[in-house]
This record gives C-alpha cells, structure tokens and sequence, in this order.
C-alpha cells in the first residue's frame, strides 16, 4: 500500500483522526474542540494544517463553527442506542501496531452494536505499570526480556480470558491489542479459534493497517509515556517492525490510511460479513 506524501497528506491525516474520534465516541457530541492554536501544539503542527483539518470536517457536518474562535463536535446519532443480539456469538480480534487505529475501530464497532470492548490496555495497563514497579523496572517498559517473558503473556491471559468470560454468557466481543506475535503464530490462532468454537461462538480476525506517516502522527498527538521510547527513535522503530505483516490466517483487512474510506464505513462492512445476515435488534 502506498504511502501518502506527509507534506499533502498531513492535513488529512489529523482530519481522519479527528474523525474517528467522534465516530468511536471519544470525542462526543456538542463537545468544544480546543482552539486552533492549542490543537496545533498538540499535534505538533501548523495552524495552517488544523485549519485545512478543521475545513474537512467542518464539510462533512462533524463540526461546526459557534464563533470565530469556538468550534464543537456534530454527531447527534451519538444519542441512538444500538444493540446486535445473535443466535451464536461474534468475537472480533482486532490487531495493529501503535497508532493504527485498532482501539478506534474498536469503539466504533461497540457503539454500533453493544457488543463488549475489551482493549488490553484498558483491562490492564494499571495492574501492568504496578508489575514494572515492582520488579525495579520503568512502569512504560514494553521492550525488556523481563516484560516479554514474564508479564506480556499474562496481559493477554487475562484479555483473552475476560472475552471468554463474556462469550460464555452469550456476549459477543470486541477485543483490540496488537497481537503482532500471536497473529504471527498458526498454533495461536488456530487454538484460539477452537477454544471460541468449543464456546459456539465464530472468530474473526481484524488487522488495522495504518501508513507510517499518520501512525507517528496519531502517537506523537496522544502523548502516552510508553510511547516515549518509538517517538525518540522514530526510523529505528520502523526498522523493527514490518509494515507489510498481515496475520497468518484468513482475516478482514482495515485500511485506515487517508486513501481508505472511513473508519465507520469499513466497520459498517465488515459487522456485515461477520453477522451475514443473522441479527435480531
């Protein structure tokens, strides 16, 4: 896939971000953006560019503008309340690098269903930060042996487990982490399949592709501390990664580059493949 030009593409990629924002809920209706000026810091970005951003959706009625200074978020269907009940349930294990969009696409597929959210660091980065204390470890380490021996395996024991816990009371489940190494590995998936069908419920598998220019942009913006570490060494970050990984099973392929369609519309479509048809609202 091909990568946008940074220097025409930036403002569209703080518009597609902005976007999912308010299509996943995170930012919500009536809500008042910052300032220009203030977005511009954030993003670490021209006001030109959040201007060009705010224009785009200003155009596609997600925001409007009280005042010169004073711009809010548009999206009353955020007020309708959705809910999918199916025969069998649904579990959606959607994957991605840092900053693809994978936890957004996850929102927005909550909200259109009412199906569980579950994101690994939602679940147990409080309990994962504590862990690194305590071991004399940073409480942002992701990269030492000791976080990928001894404490990585449990935060996705305890996502995978909590979907189950859900799945066995007939929830359908949304469940976002990266999974770079367990979409890596036949034998994982393929066990983790078989124990969600033991349960009747079906497995799809989601990976969120994202370009590297919006994926820097995405991080830099959200200012996480564990993410200190990629942004100090960008080119070396992506050098340890690969663009191009795709898991080794059958799965839905999301492109959340500025050349995709929307986050929601892909979201739309791939909730239509997964339920083919059977749902009772």
């Amino acid at each position: 896939m091909p990568t946008p030009d940074r220097s025409e593409a930036l403002h569209q990629q703080v518009a597609r971000t902005i976007r999912n924002d308010i299509e996943s809920g995170a930012l919500r209706d009536g809500q008042v953006l910052d300032s220009t000026r203030e977005l511009a810091a954030q993003w670490g970005v021209s006001v030109f560019t959040i201007t060009e951003a705010m224009r785009v959706l200003a155009e596609e009625g997600l925001v409007v503008s009280k005042s010169r200074s004073k711009r809010v978020v548009h999206a009353p269907e955020q007020s309708k309340k959705n809910e999918i009940r199916l025969q069998s349930p649904r579990v959606l294990i959607v994957g991605g690098y840092a900053g693809s969009g994978k936890t957004e696409l996850g929102r927005i597929l909550a909200r259109e269903t009412g199906w569980a959210m579950l994101d690994k660091d939602t679940l147990t980065r409080p309990v994962l930060e504590a862990a690194l204390e305590l071991i004399g470890l940073s409480p942002h380490d992701r990269e030492s042996e000791q976080y990928l021996k001894l404490l990585r395996p449990r935060e996705y024991e305890a996502l995978m487990e909590a979907a189950a816990e859900n799945v066995a009371c007939g929830n359908s489940a949304i469940i976002t982490a990266p999974f770079i190494a367990e979409f890596g590995d036949p034998a994982w998936l393929d066990r983790t399949r078989s124990s969600f069908v033991d349960k009747n419920a079906a497995v799809t598998f989601v990976w969120v592709y994202c370009d590297e220019g919006s994926m820097q942009t995405y991080i830099r913006r959200r200012g996480a501390a564990r993410d200190a570490a990629k942004l100090a060494d960008w080119n070396g970050y992506l050098g340890r990664i690969n663009l191009d990984f795709r898991p080794s099973v059958p799965h839905m392929l999301i492109n959340n580059c500025i050349s995709g369609a929307p986050l929601k519309a892909q979201a739309k479509t791939l909730l239509r493949e997964v339920m083919g048809g059977e749902a009772e609202q």
